[in-house]
């Protein structure tokens, strides 16, 4: 049988996009690209609005 799980909000920050990769335009010497991993500074890289940010937002 299924196991039902709450939906969590999407974080309103990055819209459920937490983790994106930037090209620097330089490349490594085997000639693949140098990539910049950036995280969502308010949810921290889950996709999903924490307790405290759904407060801070309803305030």
């Amino acid at each position: 049988m299924p196991v039902r799980v709450p939906n969590r909000p999407i974080c309103s920050s990055c819209d459920g996009f937490p983790v994106v990769s930037i090209t620097t335009g330089d490349r490594h010497r085997d000639g693949s690209r140098v990539l910049l991993r950036v995280v969502c500074r308010v949810c921290k890289g889950t996709g999903h609005a924490h307790r405290a940010a759904l407060v801070q937002a309803g305030s």
